[in-house]
């Protein structure tokens, strides 16, 4: 799901913001049902995007569930509205009567205004001619000549309306931008040819045959892509993109690895929308699961359901020690999984939590960090992760289910780790939970325990072997039919609500999905990821465990720059294929190489999660990507565990899988003992370093291993618990 979060009633603008600070913007949460439903429906322009938002939503629901349409026409219509909204969202800010007023714009602008419509329209015409020539007469014009002619103008049109919002952004708030008026009619143009011709587009795409047309076309898509991409989630994954395109261009002149013979401008575009490109496999989930459980998150935040997993966290755990904490795990992790997000899921429920843990005295860093953590790690948690079940499914070909089964273990040894680093932290520091005066009352909550019913019925469905669209749908419903037996119950005006959301919430992913897409045609086309996978094959020297290290590092680093679905897209497009070669099975490389995407989140320098907290907490961002780095670490040791041991992904025995889970959490616990320095009390350095060697040697699920694990935290036990009855019998002897 898009980073964005939750209401979304009010749209977005960067104002000279840095990438970071859009990305908390769009994902600050509005918990007042009631102003957003007064604000969603004050002005013509604001009634306008949320009617074009809803139809959006209600398009792919009835899609998905009533009336299936042609895979590339739907999916061309994914990008091409999520586009389309996402330049009328992004020009059309209503912020009140006092904003600022729309500066005058000077000549150079108002001709680039004019130079771009003309061009835009233009292109539109000939949209419009073509369909004419071959709907009503019979093609006597050769369409070739129709969009070869209009569209140039239509390219450029596009580039100048771009040029135009660079140099002269849009400033006013009680409007609609005008240049970003003309690119949503750009989107509408240029998917239309496509859609129109999809057909014979597939036939000829990427072949000498195809027409000029389909290569202006591709072009001005690429270039509405990439800006909205670069309004939307900043510039990094735009110079990505950017450095593969140049790619495929310059191959002839490259060296080594990187030479290949270079394709010309018209088989490039018209091959980048295929479903080898931009209409591929992140397209593919973002169309379709991605959007659906969006949709489902907007419904547990419309009728406030997801408020009562708080609620009853809170009242469940608030009273105990450093309970707050504890209800973030739940909290964040439970929404995470559903959202598939990572800033954007702190500033939801750390906005609740994290004023929470500063009152029972965490510090700033660590309340910021937790979140972190818990919100990231929601993701690898199934049945959902956060859509990474999906999409991974969609890439292997391994099925959906058989991923769900193989994570849990992963997943649940990761929460607990993040449980005990927090225990330790609390005990350490002789913390004490809320006053019971301050927190929901459980016997209350206990009662309305039906609103649980939506997250059960999702579980139950999907276990029991319905479609996942099917699955999405159903809890959906049920959320709505469970606010009736609350006061919040889900009428017309609530049901409009919650799909306008929908569509806010996705439009990110939508732009990230397809510049994701971009790259891995690329590497389709060029074929550059068979040879990186045999250059990392080379370096590696046929050791898997030093092939999965370099696939840990190119993971967080592109996780570093991109949102998690693209960073896991393009890195198994890239990394996975030479791990696999090795001998590693496919669903532990690609599990591997997913939950390191994921921990790029909360890994230092760049930790977007960390940083979302930190302005939350107001916290120094390093200090907390520090922290949140630390309380996720078995995050970086789970995928070697389940490398060394498969067992840990449900292959093998009852008696395996039992054994294995429980050495894990024994040395994650021991991990974060050391980590922590509290092992049955104050740890030292020598015992936190005997600590960490005694969890890490865990790893391997060896018995010898174990054995020799356990045997050094008994002595440790041994040590501590003598220090601290020596320093009790001193005390007792003052």
């Amino acid at each position: 799901m898009s980073e964005s979060q939750q209401n979304q009633s009010i749209p977005f603008e960067n104002d000279g913001k840095t990438a970071l600070e859009q990305e908390l913007a769009r994902a600050n949460v509005d918990n007042d049902p009631v102003a957003a439903n007064q604000r969603l429906f004050t002005g013509s322009r604001n009634m306008l995007i949320a009617l074009m938002c809803v139809a959006y939503t209600v398009f792919h629901l009835l899609v998905m569930n009533v009336y299936p349409l042609e895979t590339w026409a739907y999916r061309l219509t994914h990008v091409g509205g999520g586009l389309m909204l996402g330049f009328l969202l992004f020009g059309s800010q209503v912020f009140g009567e006092d904003a600022e007023a729309t500066r005058r714009d000077g000549l150079l602008s108002k001709a680039l205004l004019v130079l771009a419509g003309s061009g835009i329209i233009y292109g539109l015409v000939g949209i419009a001619v073509i369909w004419i020539n071959g709907a009503v007469l019979g093609e006597r014009l050769p369409p070739q000549w129709a969009m070869s002619t209009f569209g140039i103008p239509l390219t450029v049109g596009t580039a100048l309306a771009i040029l135009h919002g660079w140099v002269f952004p849009h400033r006013g708030r009680m409007r609609f931008a005008p240049g970003d008026v003309l690119l949503a009619l750009a989107a509408i143009a240029f998917t239309a040819y496509l859609i129109f011709f999809a057909r014979q587009l597939q036939l000829r795409a990427g072949m000498p045959m195809a027409l000029p047309g389909d290569m202006w076309s591709a072009i001005t898509g690429v270039l509405l892509i990439v800006e909205l991409t670069r309004r939307l989630a900043g510039l990094a994954l735009v110079i990505i993109a950017g450095v593969f395109v140049a790619y495929a261009f310059a191959g002839p002149w490259l060296p080594g690895i990187f030479e290949h013979r270079g394709y010309d401008v018209k088989r490039f575009f018209s091959y980048i929308f295929t479903d080898n490109g931009v209409l591929g496999a992140p397209i593919a989930i973002s169309s379709t699961y991605i959007i659906l459980f969006v949709v489902f998150a907007a419904f547990l935040q419309t009728t406030r359901v997801g408020e009562y997993f708080v609620n009853l966290a809170f009242a469940a755990a608030g009273h105990r020690r450093g309970g707050p904490a504890k209800v973030a795990i739940f909290a964040s992790g439970l929404m995470g999984m559903i959202n598939g997000t990572s800033a954007g899921n702190v500033v939801a429920t750390g906005s609740l939590t994290i004023p929470m843990m500063k009152k029972v005295g965490y510090r700033p860093q660590t309340s910021a960090a937790v979140e972190a953590a818990a919100s990231t790690g929601g993701q690898i948690m199934p049945p959902i992760m956060g859509a990474g079940a999906f999409i991974m499914a969609e890439i292997t070909g391994i099925s959906y289910m058989e991923i769900v089964y193989a994570a849990i273990i992963p997943a649940v040894i990761y929460f607990v780790s993040v449980y005990f680093m927090i225990d330790l932290a609390a005990k350490k520091a002789n913390m004490r939970g809320l006053p019971r005066d301050q927190l929901p009352k459980l016997a209350k909550l206990a009662k309305q325990i039906y609103l649980f019913l939506p997250i059960v019925v999702l579980i139950y469905a999907l276990f029991a072997g319905y479609s996942v669209i099917r699955c999405g749908t159903l809890a959906m419903i049920t959320a709505a039919v469970v606010s009736w037996l609350t006061p919040h119950r889900m009428g017309p005006r609530q049901l409009f609500q919650a799909l306008d959301n929908g569509a806010r919430m996705v439009l990110q992913l939508v732009a990230v999905c397809a510049t994701a897409g971009i790259i891995v045609g690329v590497i389709a086309l060029t074929g550059i990821g068979s040879r990186f996978s045999t250059v990392l094959l080379a370096l590696a020297d046929q050791s898997q465990i030093l092939a999965l290290f370099f696939a840990m590092v190119v993971s967080i680093i592109l996780g570093m720059g991109m949102p998690t679905t693209a960073a896991y897209a393009v890195a198994a497009s890239v990394i996975a294929p030479g791990v696999i070669n090795l001998g590693v099975a496919p669903l532990t490389a690609h599990l591997f190489i997913f939950y390191f995407a994921v921990m790029s989140a909360i890994t230092p320098p760049v930790a977007l999660a960390a940083y979302a907290g930190s302005a939350l907490a107001g916290s120094d961002p390093i200090r907390t990507s520090m922290e949140s780095f630390k309380i996720g670490l078995a995050a970086f040791v789970v995928p070697y565990m389940f490398f060394y041991s498969p067992a840990m992904l449900l292959e093998g025995t009852w008696f395996e899988i039992a054994h294995i889970a429980a050495t894990a959490l024994i040395g994650v616990y021991l991990l974060s003992c050391a980590v922590q320095g509290w092992f049955f009390g104050h740890a030292n350095a020598a015992v936190r370093a005997a600590l960490g060697a005694a969890g890490l040697t865990m790893i391997a699920g060896g018995w010898m291993t174990d054995a020799i694990g356990v045997g050094i935290a008994i002595v440790l036990v041994l040590i501590q618990r003598g220090r601290m009855s020596a320093s009790d019998f001193a005390r007792g002897a003052d």
